[in-house]
């Protein structure tokens, strides 16, 4: 990315010094062009930019903007209202010099290394809003680090986020299930806890806790999953935990629940997750916190315990460090302007001092926010549980996968699980030799 940025600056100089040179009064001194720094200058900004937002966000985010205006009041800041998928679909369709893809927008952590392959994305000077902003401990090590591509900070820090456990503490006293200690996942009735492990978003948890990596790099940096080993090579951990999941299906299977069924499972799962249902633990991300609520009792028998509170042969369940970023257009790198008021817009956005609001309108968590910012707050109890379950989940949690190869992942793993109903391995080895196979045809990609 270097290499074709430091090229296109290098041919932009030659043209301008072309031009110069044909001009009329090329022998005058010329005034040589400031550098995009994308520090504000203390005078305030003149510029124009947009401003990527989802509905829900947007009363913070204007908030943010009147706050911003105040310090540079001849900028012009115009919010795009839409989700941040859509955007995100917007600019793939078409590039960054669209008028409808906004020169500030959120990301999700997994869509950088596209990004950065596309060169959608402007340098920012991440160290230099990270000390304007505050509380990260070493940027580098967290969420911030994984935004620093070939030696280029290309988003801020947003938010962090991880899956939890959320608990109908009244299904819970009616199967005996005592929620203050740690949960073994293969002593729970296979609808006691529900999780759509099909999806790899969810079936991370077990491969984590099995110590399983789905695609990864060795030391050499060649790509290997030890999904392609023979069943009788993995580990013991690995076999405890693959087995787990085998008989898991295998209840559901035998029993005729639509838990394997890509479009039936939600649906089931919000029924028996009802006060009066069979289950008792759903494995969700904080973003559903309201829908499971309402499940609850209307929150009243709701209560939301760590990822890792759950284990499976004893090894904890795991998610990822996963989580979304604040990046800037390319199409303003060369504007120094731009890049400054759109830097300061995205260190406003983040002011710690509004973390509260930021979570109250966002479901948002920030990184760098200590957590008894959080729970001495106005917020929900609710709120306050799905705070501190995320941060000690998000501690325990492997760094996620970013590299782009393991978008490869989710079908692969989707299709060998949901194979397991039509063949009805009878098991455990017949279970994993039709995940082998998936595995084995997706490396034969690289």
């Amino acid at each position: 990315m270097k290499i074709k940025r430091n090229l296109f600056l290098v041919m932009f100089l030659v043209l301008a010094l072309t031009i110069t040179a044909c001009a009329p009064g090329a022998d005058e001194e010329p005034t040589p062009s400031e550098e995009p720094t994308g520090e504000a200058p203390a005078e305030g900004i003149s510029a124009s930019i947009s401003l990527q937002v989802e509905s829900s966000w947007r009363e913070y985010y204007e908030a943010a903007v009147a706050r911003v205006m105040e310090k540079h009041p001849d900028a012009t800041i115009e919010l795009i209202e839409i989700g941040s998928f859509d955007h995100l679909d917007v600019l793939d369709a078409t590039d960054v010099t669209n008028e409808d893809v906004a020169d500030v927008f959120a990301i999700p952590a997994d869509r950088i290394y596209g990004l950065s392959n596309n060169e959608a994305l402007a340098p920012i000077d991440a160290m230099a809003m990270a000390e304007n902003v505050g509380g990260f401990e070493n940027y580098d090590e967290g969420l911030g680090g994984n935004f620093n591509i070939e030696g280029d900070y290309l988003a801020f820090p947003m938010n962090i986020e991880t899956l939890v456990n959320f608990v109908n503490t009244a299904n819970a006293e009616v199967k005996g299930i005592d929620l203050e200690s740690e949960i073994e996942f293969t002593d729970l009735g296979h609808v006691d806890m529900l999780v759509p492990a099909f999806d790899a978003w969810f079936g991370v948890a077990f491969a984590n806790a099995g110590g399983i990596e789905l695609l990864g790099h060795d030391e050499s940096g060649q790509l290997y999953s030890d999904m392609t080993k023979d069943f009788s090579e993995l580990n013991e951990q690995q076999q405890a935990v693959f087995t787990a999941l085998y008989n898991y299906w295998n209840a559901h299977y035998t029993e005729g629940t639509p838990l394997w069924d890509e479009n039936a499972a939600w649906g089931y799962m919000d029924t028996e997750f009802s006060t009066g249902g069979q289950n008792v633990i759903r494995l969700e991300g904080p973003w559903s916190t309201g829908s499971l609520s309402a499940l609850a009792g209307d929150g009243e028998d709701l209560d939301i315990i760590p990822i890792n509170q759950v284990l499976v042969e004893g090894y904890p369940l795991a998610h990822w460090k996963g989580g979304w970023g604040l990046a800037i257009n390319s199409r303003n790198e060369m504007d120094a302007d731009k890049m400054a008021l759109s830097q300061a817009m995205i260190e406003e956005i983040m002011n710690t001092e509004h973390a509260v609001d930021f979570f109250k309108a966002t479901g948002k968590i920030m990184e760098n926010v200590p957590a008894d910012q959080y729970l001495n707050s106005d917020l929900s109890e609710t709120d306050k549980k799905v705070i501190s379950a995320v941060l000690e989940s998000y501690d325990a949690a492997p760094a996620r996968p970013l590299f782009t190869e393991w978008g490869s992942v989710w079908d692969t793993w989707k299709n060998g699980l949901l194979s397991w109903s039509s063949v009805n391995p009878g098991s455990v080895e017949e279970a994993y030799d039709a995940m082998k196979a998936s595995f084995e045809a997706m490396m034969m990609n690289y």
